[in-house]
């Protein structure tokens, strides 16, 4: 799987983007069929807690993309939210079939 990462504004630290690989390997270890995530990071309203948005969009071929976006205190929580919201998407449309 391909993990693609855009930090919009800032530059994103190594230990962050690990992070997020490792999240992105687990997800895909329950759902092989995913091709590629699309990891966005941003700041919304700097001076303010709960500041950290993330927004992951889950490619499967030959289904739609799966889309989550959370803000919260810290990146990590964020992506560990987004990707919480994912699995339940992901369950949802696999009870279907």
């Amino acid at each position: 799987m391909e993990v693609r990462i855009q930090a919009i504004h800032f530059d994103i630290a190594e230990k962050l983007t690990a992070f997020i690989n490792k999240k992105a390997e687990r997800i895909q270890r329950h759902y092989p069929d995913i091709t590629t995530a699309e990891v966005t990071l941003k700041v919304v309203k700097p001076e303010t807690a709960m500041n950290k948005e993330a927004v992951i969009k889950l490619i499967v071929p030959q289904q739609e993309e799966f889309v989550a976006t959370k803000v919260a205190d810290s990146f990590e929580e964020a992506v560990d939210l987004g990707l919480e919201a994912l699995e339940r998407q992901l369950e949802k449309k696999k009870g279907k079939k």
